[in-house]
Formats: structure tokens, sequence, C-alpha cells
């Protein structure tokens, strides 16, 4: 049975060396036949160099070297692309995630039948409280808006079939979101509760969090263009109720309408939702715009695999 183990690099110089022992050390114990994938997503720093050491020294590593930074979700995909063994495990590679716990999640893959995928949940969310708590009211705006069950405060790190991972790979589109992508395919998955490790600083700011809550939510549902036009219809009866309210009371009781203040406070209100229902609108075509240009996921500079050279 060949294991292979998916991983992307962005700054992970520092970590690299650990992880890469600490997930040989875990494989070797399940199995000798494995390899360890590592994608550089174009990092900035001497993390391909320190891969490169790292190879010399573990034949088992294979680099997959990107022609630029596409971002984590797209450097996941093209690296399990690359897998080849029957059971595939992600992780992340700054060390929140445990290596070890490949062990954890194969043993509960053996004792449980027909499971596919056993992945690992946060038993309590790394962060200060805002960061806790947005998280909570980001997964529950996420749950109304999106089709499907979303996962919260799920792990990386998880342990995949081959056929599980196949059928993943089959989604096509470019502007994806990876986790929603994992429950989407569907397959018998099992969550373990574990404890995540948080480095002090999120690489993630607040603008970015939000920017991948709006793409997160409108990559898996529709359902936001569906609210819009019940923002339409809402605002329509009441402007038609307040117009009728306004000429009953103008010709029944020859009340003149005053209050220029309320007036220009409707025009900003209705402005507002005009351009908000045409923000979400755009952010839909845009996606459409993207996916016909049919660019590739990514773009591989080079492959380092001592295996194919011998």
């Amino acid at each position: 049975m060949k294991i292979s183990i998916v991983s992307t690099l962005y700054y992970s110089q520092s970590y690299l060396q650990e992880f890469c022992e600490r997930c040989i050390a875990s494989a070797q114990k399940l199995t000798d036949d494995f390899e360890l994938i590592l994608v550089n997503d174009g990092s900035p720093d001497q993390s391909l160099s320190t891969a490169l050491e790292l190879q010399r020294r573990f034949p088992k590593i294979i680099i997959v070297d990107l022609s630029r930074n596409f971002g984590h979700h797209r450097a996941i995909m093209t690296g399990l692309r690359h897998a080849s063994g029957e059971l595939v495990f992600l992780i992340d590679s700054d060390l929140e995630e445990s290596p070890e716990l490949l062990e954890t999640f194969f043993q509960e893959m053996q004792t449980k039948q027909d499971v596919d995928v056993v992945f690992g949940i946060q038993n309590r969310r790394k962060g200060n409280w805002f960061e806790r708590f947005s998280g909570i009211v980001f997964y529950k705006v996420l749950s109304i808006l999106s089709s499907i069950e979303y996962p919260a405060n799920t792990f990386t790190a998880r342990l995949m079939t081959r056929r599980y991972v196949d059928s993943v790979l089959s989604y096509q589109e470019k502007e994806l979101d990876i986790w929603g992508v994992f429950v989407l395919t569907g397959y018998n998955q099992v969550g373990i509760v574990a404890t995540k490790g948080f480095k002090g600083k999120s690489s993630y700011s607040l603008y970015k969090k939000i920017r991948m809550a709006i793409e997160i939510i409108t990559s898996l549902s529709h359902r936001p263009l569906y609210f819009t036009f019940m923002l339409g219809v809402v605002t329509t009866v009441i402007s038609a109720i307040i117009i009728g309210s306004l000429i009953y009371n103008k010709l029944v009781h020859n009340i003149d309408v005053e209050g220029w203040a309320s007036i220009l406070a409707s025009v900003w209100l209705l402005g507002g939702l005009i351009l908000l229902v045409l923000g979400v609108i755009g952010i839909y075509l845009s996606k459409i715009f993207l996916e016909i240009k049919n660019r590739p996921l990514s773009l591989i500079k080079k492959i380092y695999d001592t295996n194919d050279q011998k």
C-alpha cells in the first residue's frame, strides 16, 4: 500500500525541516512505500532551496515548483494531481497541524469500514475573541447561503482514499473553494477532534478573510442572487405602500408631503440597495468571465523527482 503525503510551501522555510522529518517518520511506521509531495506555491523565501537540500537526505520527497503564486487551494489541487498513492494525506507544512495525525487517521480508517476520508476538527478555534466570534458568524451565514453543510473549524489535514481523490480531481472549475469541493464530493467522511497549534500571527488579514468569505459563498451557492431578488420585491412593495399612503393623504385629507431630509435618505437608501444588487450580480459575472477563459489551474515550472532520474 502506497501513501502520498501532500503539502504546499509558502513562507515555509523555518518549518520545513522538522515538518519533513516528522512526516517521513510517521509514514515509515505504516509502510515503506510512500512519497512526500511538496508544492512550492511561488514562495518568496528560501522554501524551494531548503526543500531541495532535504530531498538529498530523503529521496522520497518530490518537489513541484509552480511558476508563481497561484493560491493555497490551487496549489493543493496541483499536489493531489501528482499524488499516486492508494491513500493520500493532505496537511499544511506550518506545523500547526501535527504530522503524526497521519497515524491517528490511518488507525481510524482501518477501524471503521467504508470510510473514504478522515479529517481533523479543532477542539477550540485559534486566535483572539474577535477571530473566534467572526468565525462562528461566518459559518452560520455560510450555512444559510449555501446548499451544503459546510464543515466548521476543520483542519487541512485529512487522509483520503484513491477513489475519493479521483472524484475530487474531476471538478474542473478554476474559481474553486477546495473545502467546499471536499464536501460536495460526498462519500463517507469522519471527523476527529484534535488540537491545532497557533503560530501567534495569522497570515490572513481582516480584508483577506472578508474577501475569502465572499469567494467561498459565491463559489458554492447562487442563493445570494435569490436574496437580491427578494430584496427588490420587498423594497418595491414597501415603496408602493408608502406612495399609496401619500396619495391617499393628499386626496382625502389634503396633507402635503414635507421633509426633504426623509426624501434624501430614501434616495440614498434605494441607491445603496441598487449598488448592492449590482455588486452581487457583478461578482457572479466575474466568476463566469474567469471560468470561460479556461485558464490553467496552475503552471508548473519544474518537477524535482530523484526517482525519475535513476
